[in-house]
């Protein structure tokens, strides 16, 4: 049984149909990257997947249960969401932001648990935030408070966790830090991620299985070795590259051509 999983779903936003019977299953305790052209539909899908979209036809299934059928502290008690944008709460302190990912566990007229105490520490520290924690949010950086925000999703403790293009915001240093966070927390803790990220590269880097959406469906999706080469990029993104091993990592490299610039080879000729 596939921890997450689509079944003939089709979404549409009014009468246009963004996802168009899709079947999908996403790899339990892996990184799931997807990719694709602006407008393919991979937000689409991730809203789908975290209850937020429901399905025109068709069904996203936890665990084997369809997932709007199940309740919302279910649901939330095994999958995290965080979303491209968030409004900031005003007056709202980055530890009090943190603290609102333990909402599942509790009940209203419940004071916060030892352990929702010893887990927002936790967290906190792992995202670096510790320093920051009696500050207000609004008061942070745009990459401080997208870490921020990630630490609330992480507070919730769930095995699924998803998050719509994570790196927006953020500069390439911070960016590559926040990956490998999420990549030591799928690889201790085995947690199932699921993200959309437009860095074709860091894509290859951290994902063990990657997902290319075009016209309505899945084009392509496996390793990223397996899927990423020079004839899927131009179909799923109609760009011209080179792909080459990663120097580093060894995994996929995509150098972008163009259609304008000369490269050194023609410029010698």
């Amino acid at each position: 049984m596939s921890i997450l999983e689509t079944k003939n779903l089709s979404l549409a936003y009014d009468k246009d149909k963004i996802i168009d019977n899709l079947d999908l299953k996403i790899p339990e305790g892996e990184i799931t990257i997807f990719i694709g052209g602006n407008g393919s539909g991979k937000s689409t899908l991730l809203n789908s997947m975290a209850r937020l979209l429901k399905p025109v036809e068709g069904s996203v299934e936890l665990k084997g249960e369809d997932i709007n059928q199940l309740s919302t502290k279910k649901v939330a008690k095994k999958l995290a969401f965080l979303p491209q944008s968030s409004t900031i709460p005003e007056g709202i302190t980055v530890r009090k932001l943190v603290e609102q990912g333990r909402y599942p566990y509790q009940k209203w007229y419940q004071a916060s648990s030892s352990e929702d105490h010893k887990i927002v520490e936790k967290v906190l520290k792992d995202t670096g935030l510790l320093e920051f924690a009696n500050r207000d949010l609004s008061s942070l950086s745009g990459g401080q408070r997208q870490r921020a925000w990630l630490a609330m999703v992480l507070a919730q403790d769930t095995e699924i966790i998803l998050l719509d293009e994570p790196t927006t915001y953020l500069d390439l240093s911070h960016q590559v830090d926040l990956l490998d966070l999420l990549y030591e927390l799928n690889k201790k803790d085995q947690r199932t991620i699921i993200m959309v990220l437009h860095d074709l590269n860091l894509a290859c880097r951290y994902a063990d299985h990657i997902v290319a959406i075009k016209d309505k469906g899945v084009f392509a999706q496996g390793k990223p070795e397996e899927v990423i080469d020079e004839e899927v990029i131009k179909e799923v993104f109609d760009l011209n590259c080179q792909i080459v091993s990663d120097p580093v990592f060894g995994t996929p490299l995509c150098i972008p051509t163009g259609k304008n610039k000369k490269n050194k080879l023609n410029r010698a000729i």
